[in-house]
């Protein structure tokens, strides 16, 4: 129960702040946005099918996949500038649970990612798209393990890198060649086969696959239960490794 209570404290006084200041989930959405505005109308034609609502039941789950791994990548910047204001220093003399604080702090990430998510798919609509909202819940829960991954990712790199110089050339690197190889914003199945299988190491790209598996109403699909089973474990292996590293960092 401690716990519990030290992970909703944390986790309240992260929200806290971002409501106060809610530009960065303000400017988290633009970029979905410029591609739900600007980018999907050319799907139609690009992806050869019949109707822009089918376009958009393929476009709209690599979308927030997409805004999953932005939005929950670097938010390890915000816990360098706690660092140097000394906010984890002192977390050292609280009795609050070490894994309280980095769990607040993602589900924290979680909860905003799930706002946007919310705000992108009510956009789509009026473009035709269509999901039940059994297999929206359900592809929200495959955007919140991704997001609770990553986000308890980059806080653990950034506790061990310590300064934005090392972190965003680090996470700029990695990001850009995850993202081309899960297929955000056409299927992989229209790449060649050696791209196909590389991209099978890629488990945001099984993200993907099961969200346009939900999003086009099969829930059923073998790849559904798959990324829900690849990406929990991951999601539990990133837990841990930091948790540990926040352990470490406050003693």
């Amino acid at each position: 129960m401690k716990f519990l209570r030290d992970t909703w404290l944390v986790f309240q006084r992260q929200m806290l702040l971002v409501l106060r200041n809610p530009v960065w989930v303000i400017i988290g959405v633009v970029q979905p946005l410029y591609f739900l505005f600007l980018f999907g109308p050319l799907l139609k034609p690009a992806l050869g099918v019949s109707t822009t609502a089918e376009a958009y039941r393929i476009f709209i789950p690599g979308l927030l996949v997409m805004l999953a791994m932005f939005g929950s990548m670097f938010v390890g910047f915000g816990l360098i500038a706690e660092l140097r204001a000394g906010v984890i220093e002192r977390s050292r003399v609280t009795p609050v649970s070490r894994l309280a604080l980095m769990l607040g702090r993602s589900l924290r990430d979680v909860v905003t990612l799930f706002f946007q998510a919310a705000l992108i798919t009510l956009l789509a609509i009026p473009f035709g798209l269509t999901v039940q909202l059994g297999d929206l819940l359900l592809a929200f829960l495959l955007l919140g393990l991704i997001g609770l991954m990553l986000s308890a990712l980059s806080n653990a790199i950034a506790l061990k890198l310590r300064t934005e110089d090392a972190l965003a050339p680090l996470m700029n690197g990695v990001a850009q060649p995850l993202l081309l190889l899960s297929g955000i914003l056409l299927p992989l199945a229209l790449a060649p086969v050696w791209l196909q299988r590389v991209a099978d190491w890629n488990p945001f790209s099984w993200g993907v696959d099961a969200s346009r598996a939900l999003f086009a109403g099969h829930p059923g699909d073998s790849s559904v239960w798959q990324a829900l089973l690849i990406l929990a474990v991951l999601t539990a292996v990133s837990l841990g490794w930091a948790a540990r590293s926040f352990a470490r960092s406050v003693r």
